[in-house]
C-alpha cells in the first residue's frame, strides 16, 4: 500500500509534466501534434532550443506529418503479427520521417504484439552515426541504422526477409527504382513513394533525340533540353505506376503538400494486391517501345514472359 501511494503521484507528475511540455509547445507552434516529443523535435533542429519554430522548419514538419497522415492509415490496416511491424525508410537523410513515425505511432505499441521495428537506410556514415546516437538517446530501441545504399540494402542480412511498409521520401533518381525493387523482394504490404530528380529516362531520351525526331512528332514534346528534362520525370513516375500494377499492386498518386512547398511534390501509394495486372504490363511495354525505352526492360523494368506483346492489342 505505501508503494502505491507513492507511485500513483509519481505517475500521475509524469504525465502531468508531460501534458504540460505539449501544451507549452502547442502554444508556441499549434502544429504540433499531440504526443509529440518536443525533445525529439529540439533534437532534429525543428524546434529551436527555446521551442520556437521558424518558416522552414514550419514547411518541413508539414511534409512530414502530411505523409505521416498517409502512412498511419496504412499502418493501422495492417493485421497484429507477432514480430510487429517492420517498415524500412530508404534515403532516410536525417531520418525526420522515421523518427515522427517512431515517436507518433511504433513507440506506443507493445513489443510482443505490435511493436516492430524501423529500418532507416542511408549512404552517408555521418548521418547513419548521428540518428543512432539520437535514437539510443531517446531509447527509441526498436530503430536501427544501416549505412548501405537502397541496391545493397536488398541482399543485407542486417533486415528481415519480410517487410510491411517501405518508404522513400525523396530518394534521387533510381534510388526510387531500386526502393521499388526492394518492396517487392521482401513482398511489401504497402510503398510510400515521393520520387525527386528522375533523370535516367531524361537521359534515354537525349541520347535517341535525332531518331526520335525522324520517327514521330510526339519527339517534339522533348526536343528542348527543359523539356526533356520535364518529360523524363513524367515519363519516369507513369512507368513506376505501371510496373507496380504489373507486379500486383493498386496504385495511388497524389500531391504530398502544396506545390508553394517543394516542386517534388508527387506522392505514389502502392497496395499490394498478389494479382499482377497482364493489361498494365502491356501498357508498360508499349510505352517503352513508343519512347525508344526498350533497354529500360532489362533493368528497371522487368516483366515476366507472359508480359509480351506477341502482337496482342493493349487494352
Amino acid at each position: 500500500m505505501k508503494t502505491q501511494k507513492t507511485d500513483r503521484p509519481a505517475v500521475r507528475g509524469a504525465q502531468k509534466q508531460a501534458t504540460g511540455a505539449a501544451q507549452a509547445a502547442a502554444s508556441i507552434a499549434p502544429e504540433i501534434r499531440p504526443g509529440q516529443s518536443i525533445e525529439l523535435l529540439k533534437e532534429l533542429h525543428i524546434l529551436t532550443v527555446e521551442g520556437k519554430l521558424n518558416q522552414d522548419s514550419r514547411r518541413k514538419l508539414k511534409q512530414v506529418y502530411h505523409l505521416y497522415q498517409f502512412i498511419e492509415k496504412l499502418l493501422l490496416e495492417l493485421p497484429a503479427s507477432e514480430g510487429g511491424i517492420t517498415l524500412a525508410d530508404h534515403g532516410a537523410g536525417k531520418s525526420y520521417l522515421g523518427f515522427i513515425l517512431y515517436d507518433l505511432f511504433f513507440k506506443a505499441q507493445t513489443a510482443g504484439h505490435l511493436g516492430g521495428h524501423i529500418y532507416g537506410i542511408e549512404t552517408r556514415p555521418e548521418l547513419v552515426q548521428k540518428s543512432r546516437e539520437l535514437a539510443a538517446k531517446l531509447g527509441f530501441a526498436r530503430m536501427s541504422f544501416l549505412n548501405l545504399s537502397v541496391a545493397e540494402s536488398a541482399q543485407s542480412s542486417e533486415l528481415p526477409a519480410h517487410i510491411d511498409v517501405v518508404t522513400a521520401l525523396h530518394a534521387c533518381d533510381t534510388a526510387t527504382d531500386d526502393a521499388m525493387a526492394f518492396g517487392l523482394q521482401k513482398n511489401a504490404q504497402f510503398m510510400v513513394l515521393v520520387p525527386c530528380c528522375q533523370a535516367e529516362v531524361a537521359r534515354c531520351l537525349s541520347q535517341h533525340k535525332a531518331l526520335s525526331l525522324s520517327r514521330t512528332p510526339l519527339a517534339e514534346l522533348w526536343r528542348h533540353p527543359l523539356h526533356t528534362r520535364e518529360m523524363g520525370s513524367q515519363i519516369t513516375n507513369v512507368l513506376r505506376c505501371l510496373y507496380l500494377e504489373a507486379r500486383g499492386y493498386q496504385v495511388t498518386v497524389t500531391e504530398l503538400v502544396g506545390w508553394e512547398h517543394s516542386m517534388k511534390n508527387e506522392l505514389i501509394i502502392a497496395r499490394r494486391t498478389g494479382r499482377p495486372n497482364r493489361a498494365a504490363g502491356l501498357r508498360l511495354r508499349a510505352l517503352l517501345q513508343e519512347f525508344g525505352l526498350n533497354s529500360l526492360l532489362d533493368t528497371r523494368f522487368t516483366l515476366p514472359a507472359d508480359n509480351a506483346l506477341d502482337n496482342e492489342t493493349v487494352a
